[in-house]
């Protein structure tokens, strides 16, 4: 079946399943931006404070899987991506690994006896891990768009040609305003979350109140990254394969995929429904249509960036050096491998689903959370 696709078709292919696995790894992240909300939701409440940690807890493993599948499949279908970013940007790269390496030493530390560094020390790792790292991994995604600065040789080496190793991406106004999105976006996915995990109505008074603020901060970021994409200049390129610069080209992307930016939209207005109604009717269910709005909204960013003859890690330094899925991409036998192994997908998602319903059969309660036989993160 794959075996008869073009090398083409197999890149475009792959590109579609790695947009998906991007955006259900942004709708995971409320697990990121729930735990930058510890502090706030609980106001030094021990109990309620244990409450939130416990609602993370039983999650942020999910989220590891997606990161692994996310990351995994990317590296493995477009080599060249992973030799030429991580080679180059490991600064960056470094500091969100960091990050997400001192999240599950959290989790399994924090309430242990005698642990040497102490309970506050691990929840401000929580927050680290939910603040920093998000921001950073906006930062990384948003060089997708912006670019980066490297040389790749007839060998297929790379070059860096900034001494910071990705780390001047922070500096970038169109790479933190999208991380800034992506931040308080976790921030209202956490918050959502809580509303429909935990049956206290003083954590759901307070994550409402949250929400109000974070949307707010939220849309004037993202609307402000939606300005800055749609009216930069896009790398496209020829049927030769030659780069060149585009005016308006991720617009330009949109109109030409109806289709995809009509899932955009689709995306963006179920975020912005399930904000609404949970602030003006209470409701409790929403984080299942904030979820399906995030990953329609970043799976479709991806789209642009990867599809219509466009390069999605382009070179700032050398044109021609710049990343597309035809270039950078694994052999026809190795995507058609791949692509048998991708019929399991479905099966791993499936798993996220069935352990999800498990897990929230029963909401968390102040009555849990004190009995001395329950386990507690």
């Amino acid at each position: 079946m794959f075996e008869n696709l073009t090398l083409l078709q197999l890149q475009q292919f792959w590109w579609i399943i790695i947009s998906l696995l991007g955006g259900l790894f942004a709708f995971i992240m409320f697990v990121q931006g729930g735990q930058t909300l510890i502090g706030k939701l609980s106001k030094g409440d021990e109990v309620y404070k244990t409450m939130l940690v416990n609602s993370l807890g039983r999650k942020w493993e999910l989220g590891f899987t997606t990161l692994v599948l996310f990351g995994g499949a990317l590296f493995a279908a477009f080599p060249l991506f992973y030799a030429t970013s991580f080679g180059g940007s490991y600064w960056l790269w470094m500091a969100i690994l960091f990050c997400f390496i001192i999240q599950a030493v959290s989790y399994e530390y924090r309430k242990k006896p005698d642990n040497f560094l102490g309970q506050k020390v691990y929840e401000s790792f929580l927050f680290i891990n939910g603040s920093l790292g998000v921001i950073l991994l906006g930062v990384v995604i948003a060089t997708f768009f912006s670019g980066s600065d490297f040389t790749i040789d007839e060998n297929n080496f790379s070059h860096w040609q900034t001494s910071t190793r990705g780390l001047e991406s922070i500096i970038n106004i169109f790479n933190l305003s999208l991380g800034f999105s992506l931040f308080f976006l976790t921030r209202i996915l956490g918050a959502l979350y809580f509303i429909n995990n935990i049956d206290n109505n003083i954590i759901r008074t307070r994550a409402v109140e949250s929400i109000k603020i974070d949307m707010l901060i939220f849309l004037f970021f993202f609307l402000g990254f939606l300005f800055m994409l749609f009216m930069k200049n896009g790398y496209g390129y020829d049927e030769n394969q030659f780069v060149y610069i585009i005016e308006y080209k991720y617009l330009i992307n949109f109109i030409e995929m109806p289709f995809i930016f009509a899932l955009f939209v689709v995306g963006v207005l179920m975020v912005i429904i399930a904000v609404f109604f949970t602030i003006k009717f209470k409701k409790t269910c929403c984080i299942k249509t904030a979820g399906v709005g995030v990953v329609l909204t970043v799976m479709t960013l991806f789209l642009n960036v990867g599809l219509n003859n466009t390069s999605y890690y382009p070179s700032k330094f050398d044109l021609q050096s710049s990343l597309t899925i035809m270039n950078s991409s694994g052999s026809h036998y190795t995507l058609t491998v791949m692509s048998y192994v991708s019929i399991m997908v479905p099966f791993v998602l499936a798993y996220i689903i069935y352990a999800w319903y498990q897990m929230d059969k029963v909401k968390i309660t102040k009555e849990e959370i004190e009995n001395p036989n329950a386990h507690n993160y």
